[in-house]
C-alpha cells in the first residue's frame, strides 16, 4: 500500500528486554479488547494477566514487535512458530485512534514479509473487527492462495467457546 503525500511510515521495531514494559503495558489495552471475546477478566490487582508474554523476550522462534506511525507508538505484535514450522501471530495489537487508517494493514503485511514461508493466523468469528481485517490482510498478501479452517479453541479457553478460524497462506 502506498502511503498519502505527507502519511507517517509505518514501521516495526523488534522488541527486546528492555522493551517489555512498553508492550506489557499495551497488552493490557489489548486484554482488555479481548475481554468482549475471550473473557479475559483483570485480576485483583486491577491488571489482565498475559502468562504468555515472557516467553516471547526469551524463547526461540518466538518474537515480539512494536508497531510506529512515524515517531508514534502504535501497537505490538508477537509471533511464534508452530510445530508445523508455520510462523503464527500470537498478538497483534493497534492503538483504537489509529484503527480503520491503513496502520494495522501496513504493519501486518511488513510482519509476514519478515519471515517467508508458511504463516498461520487464527481469531475468533465474534470479532468481527478482526475477521474482517485478517481476510483483508490475507486476500492483500497471499492473493487466492490462502485457505481457511475452523479449530477448537486451545485450553484455557472454555472447551464450548465456539472454534477459532485459521488463516494459512504461504509467503
Amino acid at each position: 500500500m502506498d502511503l498519502p503525500v505527507g502519511a507517517a511510515a509505518v514501521t516495526l521495531q523488534m522488541a527486546e528486554e528492555d522493551l517489555r514494559p512498553v508492550v506489557e503495558r499495551l497488552a493490557q489495552a489489548e486484554r482488555h479488547d479481548l475481554s468482549e471475546f475471550r473473557g479475559y477478566i483483570p485480576g485483583p490487582d486491577g491488571l489482565f494477566a498475559f502468562d504468555q508474554l515472557p516467553h516471547f523476550f526469551s524463547d526461540p522462534g518466538r518474537r515480539a514487535y512494536l508497531i510506529h506511525h512515524g515517531t508514534d507508538l502504535a501497537g505490538f505484535a508477537l509471533t511464534y512458530t508452530l510445530a508445523d514450522g508455520a510462523a503464527s501471530i500470537y498478538s497483534f495489537f493497534v492503538v483504537r485512534a489509529l484503527r480503520r487508517q491503513g496502520v494495522g494493514s501496513q504493519a501486518a503485511q511488513q510482519l509476514l514479509r519478515l519471515r517467508p514461508g508458511p504463516w498461520a493466523i487464527c481469531f475468533q468469528e465474534a470479532n468481527k473487527g478482526a475477521a474482517r481485517f485478517w481476510r483483508q490482510v490475507a486476500a492483500a498478501t497471499g492473493g487466492a492462495a490462502w485457505r481457511e479452517e475452523q479449530r477448537p479453541v486451545p485450553p484455557p479457553f472454555p472447551q464450548d467457546m465456539p472454534p477459532d478460524t485459521w488463516l494459512l497462506l504461504h509467503r
